[in-house]
């Protein structure tokens, strides 16, 4: 950055672009350049993309329109960086990205340092344009979600790397978790979605009132070891415990436990960020997808919850800032439930991901955002699970109650638990 912008105080907005911007290159510090260019399958994506996309978002959105005089730094790069907002052009084909070795990782950095400056410059100058200046927001938000991916995309990937690469060293500590308890609500006429104040995305609005009826839910996540006995009881060998689709997908794909896990002898073990790890029985059982988290609540003659239930229940609970339960660079692991002492939600935000049992859909009266951007989240509503809560890779400050992720039943490359719901 210029001299004369580092020797002021940065205005809130661009603080908050900066820090979001170098966390996404502090989590490639430990990478080479080899590993920021590998696509193990269609839905993830190299590193090196991930760092370029989030560029051209900036560039795209805010600093093209906005920023008199700017000119696209490679034309080309908005064809290959493009995700898929057809509005603005077409797109490199998704599957085919781990193919891109040009632009190198080297030059990725410098278009990013490109946009860098020019929107630091734009942000300086005041009055910012309103609209501008929300497009920056949810470019940042985007970029916190590309950091994630970013993780559970060098995941998979080294997963398949037969020496186990770590890309941080780290043990999970010897907690013990309390018994599962079962935490009462009494339903009713919720309020659910958006209020409207501070950041959202257009998928959590309209704000509105569902009826709903009194449930249970369990106060914390899942562990491995009582996915284990799932496992051992033959859960993946019962089709009545399946949807059909699940039993479909389980049975073309020879699913028998988890992805990442192994067993050697009578031994468990799992790939992680920090390399192959004995399976450690008190921590989330985690990579699960939706139909292998249905198909162990029928298990346990439960269900799981639907996002209003979650969302009612998030409305409730305090002391949801929990240690370790976010982005940090020195774990990049979803840590056990701490005995518990209050008797209160554990688990509830970062950790794993949560599936629910809602399909992704609209909400009545929505309508996506106007523009290219109105393709970031509407178009989606097809075919997908609402996840709540976060993960152990989402940034601190990104989550609220309202948050819908999504995705379809069989993802497990993502950091996705299983917490429990029941009829009270």
């Amino acid at each position: 950055m210029d001299r004369d912008l580092q020797d002021n105080p940065l205005p809130p907005l661009l603080d908050q672009y900066q820090s979001t911007r170098k966390l996404s290159l502090d989590i490639t510090e430990p990478l080479h350049p080899e590993d920021q260019v590998i696509q193990s399958m269609p839905d993830a994506s190299p590193i090196k993309w991930h760092l370029a996309h989030t560029s051209w978002f900036f560039e795209t959105f805010v600093l093209a329109p906005y920023l008199s005089g700017y000119t696209p730094y490679q034309p080309e790069f908005a064809y290959l960086f493009n995700s898929y907002y057809n509005q603005v052009g077409p797109q490199y084909l998704r599957p085919n990205r781990g193919l891109i070795s040009r632009p190198t990782v080297e030059e990725v950095r410098e278009y990013r340092h490109h946009v860098d400056c020019h929107l630091a410059r734009y942000l300086s100058q005041a009055p910012t344009d309103q609209q501008a200046a929300a497009l920056v927001e949810l470019g940042i938000h985007h970029e916190q979600q590309h950091q994630e991916l970013m993780l559970t995309d060098i995941k998979h990937g080294f997963s398949f790397n037969p020496l186990f690469p770590a890309l941080v060293a780290y043990r999970s500590p010897p907690t013990n978790p309390a018994p599962q308890r079962w935490l009462e609500h009494a339903g009713g006429e919720i309020p659910v979605g958006h209020n409207g104040d501070g950041f959202h995305f257009d998928n959590e609005s309209p704000r509105h009132r569902v009826l709903l009826p009194p449930f249970k839910l369990a106060q914390r996540l899942v562990t491995n070891r009582e996915y284990l006995e799932f496992i051992a009881d033959g859960g993946y060998r019962n089709p009545l415990l399946w949807l059909s689709d699940g039993w479909a997908w389980r049975q073309q794909n020879q699913v028998e436990h988890p992805i990442y896990w192994q067993q050697q002898d009578d031994r468990w073990q799992h790939y992680t960020l920090s390399g192959l790890q004995t399976l450690a029985p008190n921590e989330p059982v985690c990579h699960i997808s939706y139909f292998e988290a249905d198909a162990f609540a029928q298990w346990c003659g439960k269900r799981l919850p639907t996002e209003f239930e979650w969302e009612a229940a998030a409305q409730q609970a305090t002391g949801l800032d929990e240690p370790g339960a976010f982005l940090d660079l020195a774990c990049l692991h979803p840590k056990p439930a701490a005995p518990n002492q209050g008797g209160g939600y554990q688990q509830l935000y970062g950790t794993c991901w949560q599936w629910t049992r809602s399909a992704y859909s609209p909400y009545p009266g929505y309508k996506p955002a106007a523009g290219a951007v109105g393709e970031y989240n509407g178009k989606f509503m097809c075919n997908q699970w609402v996840l709540k809560g976060g993960s152990c890779v989402s940034p601190r400050g990104h989550l609220r109650s309202t948050y819908r992720n999504f995705f379809p039943a069989h993802a497990q490359w993502q950091f996705t638990g299983i917490r429990m719901a029941d009829d009270a």
